[in-house]
C-alpha cells in the first residue's frame, strides 16, 4: 500500500504507550482512522485525546472485558481493515486470572485470540490484515508444551513469556491456514528490543534492562523505531510486500523456535484456545 491508498480503519491494542502508541501516532498522521485500545483508562484516554482518535479500554486479564470490547468494536466500526494484536507483556510470579488461566498465557495469547475470533465476521467482510506483535523471545526463551499451556511445570517469567510469544506465531500460522481463503491476511513480527513500559509488572531481570536509564539508552531502540514494522505491515499490501502467515524481523521473513513451524502444533493450540474461551464464557 502506498501513501496514496485510501484511509484504513486500524484497531491497535496495547496502544496506551510504547510501540502501540507510536504506531497509532504515525498512522493517524498519515490519515488513517486509528482506534486505540489500552488497559489503563487514564493513559489510553490521554493518548486518544492527543491524537484526536477514539479509544476503548479493556484489561486482558479479564476475558469478560475482551468480550465487551469486541461488542463495542463491532457496533462502532462496521469495517476494520487492520487489527493489530499488540497487547502483552512479561509478568512476575505465576498467577491465575479470574478466568482460571495463567496470566502470561491469557494476556499474551488467549485474549487476542478471543478478540480476533469474536471480530471474525467483520474481519472477513473487510478482508482485513491481522497483525500479531510477537518477539524473538519465542526463539530464545520458549519451551512450549501443548499439554502445559498454563505453565504449571518449571514456571519462570521468561519461559512463560517466550511461550506466549511463540503462541502468537503459531496463531498467525493457523489463522492463515483457516481463514486465508476468506481474505484474512495474517502476519507476526518482532519489533526489536524497545524502550517502553514493558516489563514493569515483572520481577525478572528484564525489568532491570527496561527500567535502568543507562542500560535503556545503550541497549534499547526507540518506540518509533520499534513501531515502524507494525506501521509498514498495516500500510503495505499483503501477498505483495509481505508473505501471509509468516513471521518477520526487520521487514524480512525470519526463523523462530522449531515449534513455530509445526502445523500440527498450531492446529492443536487453536483448538485448545477455542475450548478455553468457550469454557470461560
Amino acid at each position: 500500500m502506498n501513501p496514496d491508498t485510501p484511509s484504513r480503519t486500524i484497531v491497535i491494542t496495547g496502544a496506551s504507550d510504547g510501540i502501540g502508541a507510536a504506531a497509532a501516532r504515525t498512522l493517524s498522521a498519515a490519515g488513517h482512522q486509528v482506534v486505540i485500545v489500552g488497559r489503563s483508562p487514564e493513559k489510553t484516554a490521554a493518548v486518544a485525546a492527543d491524537l484526536g482518535v477514539p479509544f476503548h479500554v479493556a484489561d486482558y486479564a479479564d476475558l469478560a472485558q475482551v468480550r465487551r470490547l469486541a461488542d463495542e468494536l463491532r457496533q462502532a466500526y462496521p469495517r476494520i481493515d487492520v487489527l493489530a494484536n499488540n497487547a502483552g507483556g512479561i509478568m512476575g510470579g505465576r498467577a491465575i486470572t479470574r478466568d482460571g488461566f495463567e496470566k502470561t498465557f491469557q494476556v499474551n495469547h488467549l485474549a487476542g485470540f478471543l478478540l480476533t475470533e469474536l471480530l471474525m465476521p467483520t474481519l472477513r467482510a473487510s478482508r482485513a490484515t491481522v497483525i500479531q506483535t510477537a518477539s524473538a523471545a519465542a526463539r530464545h526463551f520458549s519451551h512450549f508444551d501443548i499439554d502445559d499451556l498454563q505453565n504449571e511445570t518449571a514456571y519462570s517469567p521468561q519461559k512463560a513469556y517466550g511461550n506466549g510469544k511463540l503462541a502468537n506465531i503459531l496463531f498467525t500460522r493457523e489463522l492463515h491456514r483457516r481463514h486465508g481463503a476468506d481474505g484474512i491476511s495474517a502476519v507476526a513480527f518482532h519489533p526489536g528490543v524497545v524502550a517502553t513500559n514493558f516489563a514493569s509488572d515483572t520481577t525478572h531481570l528484564m525489568r532491570l534492562l527496561y527500567h535502568t536509564p543507562v542500560l535503556n539508552r545503550l541497549v534499547l531502540t526507540s518506540p518509533d523505531k520499534g513501531a515502524a514494522q507494525l506501521v509498514w505491515l498495516a500500510r503495505s499490501t499483503p501477498g505483495t510486500d509481505w508473505e501471509r502467515g509468516a513471521y518477520y524481523e526487520k521487514q524480512r521473513v525470519a526463523g523462530s523456535a522449531p515449534a513455530a513451524h509445526d502445523d500440527t502444533l498450531a492446529e492443536a493450540l487453536w483448538e485448545s484456545s477455542e475450548g478455553m474461551t468457550r469454557q470461560s464464557a
